[in-house]
C-alpha cells in the first residue's frame, strides 16, 4: 500500500476558515434578496429602518456576549437584565422624579451591577456559566417587578420633554423623514470592540482564557480578573441595550427580555464565534445579528403567522450550534494526506512564495521571468500531481483486490474445515 504521512494541513485549514468568514455576508446578502423578491412590500425603506431598529438592543448584548463566549462562557442573563435595567431607569425617571440624565445613568450602572454579579459567581466562586447566568436571569426578572411593583414603565414620547436621547437612536426631519442615527451609535461601539478584542491586553488575555483557561493561568495572566471583566461587558453591552430599547419602543414592560438572549447568541455564533471558546469576532456577530433582524422582519412580509416565527428562528439556532461544531471540528482534524496531497500542498505553498516574490517585484526582465517561473511549476504540478494520483488510484485498487482475493480464500479454508 502507498505511504501515507500524517500532518497538519495549513493551507486547507486557512482556505477553510476564509470559506466560513464569508459564510455568514453571503447568507445575509441571500436571505435578504429572498425576501426582497417573495416577501410583501419587504423591499422599502421603512422596512429597513424597521430592521434596524430591532437590532439596535439586540446587537449591544451581542457585543457583550461575544466577550464572555470567547473565554468559552456563557451569559443566559443579558436579556433579562437588559429589560431590567430599563424598567429600573423608567421607574427612577416616572415615579421617582429623577432627571431623565441620571436615570440612562442608572440603567448603564444597573447592567454593570449585574454583570459584576455574574462575573463574581463564576470567577470567584467558580460556578458554572449556565447555573450563574440562569440563576441571575430570574433574579433580574424578580428585580424588575419588585421595583416597578410589577408596573410598566413609559419613557417621554418623542417630541416631549426629556425625549432628546430618542433622536440619538432615530433622527426624524421636520418633513417626517427618519433616519437610523442609532446604527452609527451600535457600529461605533462595535469598532470599539473590535478594538479592544485585536489591539489590547484585555483582548489577548480573553482570547487566551478561551483557548485554554489552564495554560493562561501558568503563562501569568490574572483568568479570575479578565473573566470577570467580560462578564461586566456584557452587563454593560446590556444596559446601552436597555437605553437603546427605551429610546425605540418607549413603554417597558416588567418580567419582559427572556428570549432576547437566544437571539444574541445565535446572532453571535452565527457570525463564527465558537461556543467551545477561543475564537469569534465583533464584526461577524454583527453580520449574524442583522441576519437575525432580517428574518424577524422578513417572516412576516411572507404572511407568516408568529408560532411559524418562532420555530423558524429555533431552526437558525440550531442550525447556528451545528455550523460551530462543523467549524470546530474542521479546524481540529488531523488530516492523512498521500503522496500526491503532500507534494500538491507543497508546491502550492512555493507558488505562493513565488506569488509575494512577484509582487514586491517592479516591472522589468527579472518579474517576466518569475511569471514564467510560476506558469511552469503550476503545470508540472498539474502534470506530476495527475500522475501520482493515477498510481494512488492504481495501488489502491490492487490493495482491494488482494483483500477481497484473502477474504475468498479464508472462506474457502474455513468451509474445508468444517
Amino acid at each position: 500500500m502507498a505511504e501515507v504521512d500524517i500532518k497538519r494541513a495549513p493551507l486547507e485549514e486557512k482556505r477553510t476558515i476564509n470559506m466560513q468568514k464569508l459564510l455568514a455576508p453571503l447568507a445575509l446578502i441571500i436571505i435578504y434578496a429572498f425576501f426582497s423578491i417573495f416577501g410583501r412590500n419587504f423591499l422599502s425603506y421603512t422596512t429597513l429602518v424597521n430592521i434596524l431598529d430591532s437590532s439596535y438592543y439586540i446587537g449591544f448584548i451581542a457585543i457583550g456576549v461575544t466577550f464572555v463566549i470567547i473565554t468559552g462562557g456563557i451569559d443566559l442573563s443579558c436579556g433579562t437584565v437588559m429589560m431590567a435595567a430599563a424598567i429600573i431607569g423608567g421607574t427612577a425617571y416616572k415615579t421617582w422624579g429623577w432627571p431623565m440624565w441620571l436615570s440612562l445613568l442608572l440603567i448603564l450602572a444597573v447592567g454593570v451591577f449585574f454583570g459584576f454579579f455574574n462575573g463574581i459567581l463564576i470567577s470567584r466562586l467558580g460556578l458554572p456559566p449556565f447555573i450563574a447566568t440562569l440563576g441571575t436571569q430570574m433574579l433580574s426578572l424578580g428585580t424588575g417587578s419588585i421595583v416597578s411593583n410589577v408596573r410598566s414603565a413609559t419613557f417621554p414620547a418623542r417630541g416631549a420633554a426629556d425625549s432628546w436621547f430618542k433622536s440619538a437612536f432615530k433622527y426624524i426631519t421636520p418633513s417626517d423623514f427618519s433616519f437610523p442615527t442609532g446604527a452609527l451609535i451600535l457600529f461605533g461601539t462595535a469598532f470599539v470592540a473590535f478594538i479592544i478584542l485585536t489591539r489590547t491586553k484585555m483582548g489577548r488575555y480573553i482570547f487566551a482564557i478561551g483557548s485554554n483557561k489552564d495554560a493562561a493561568r501558568l503563562s501569568g495572566v490574572d483568568v479570575r480578573k479578565w473573566e470577570m471583566m467580560a462578564y461586566v461587558v456584557s452587563g454593560l453591552m446590556a444596559g446601552v441595550g436597555g437605553i437603546a430599547f427605551a429610546a425605540v419602543y418607549t413603554t417597558v414592560m416588567p418580567a419582559q427580555g427572556a428570549g432576547f438572549e437566544l437571539y444574541a447568541i445565535a446572532g453571535t455564533v452565527i457570525g463564527g464565534t465558537s461556543l467551545s471558546g477561543g475564537a469569534g469576532s465583533v464584526a461577524g456577530t454583527m453580520i449574524g445579528v442583522y441576519i437575525m433582524s432580517v428574518l424577524r422582519a422578513g417572516l412576516p412580509s411572507m404572511n407568516l403567522q408568529a408560532q411559524y416565527q418562532t420555530f423558524f428562528t429555533g431552526v437558525v439556532v440550531i442550525g447556528a450550534v451545528l455550523l460551530d461544531i462543523y467549524r470546530v471540528k474542521r479546524a481540529t482534524e488531523v488530516r492523512i494526506l498521500t503522496p500526491a496531497q503532500q507534494y500538491q500542498e507543497e508546491m502550492q505553498a512555493t507558488i505562493s512564495t513565488k506569488n509575494e516574490e512577484l509582487a514586491a517585484r517592479a516591472d522589468g526582465p527579472e518579474k517576466e521571468l518569475i511569471k514564467a517561473e510560476i506558469a511552469r511549476m503550476k503545470a508540472e504540478m498539474k502534470t506530476v500531481y495527475r500522475q501520482m494520483r493515477a498510481e494512488e488510484r492504481a495501488e489502491q485498487k490492487r490493495q482491494v483486490a488482494m483483500e477481497k482475493e484473502f477474504e475468498k480464500s479464508l472462506k474457502q479454508e474455513i468451509a474445508k474445515g468444517k
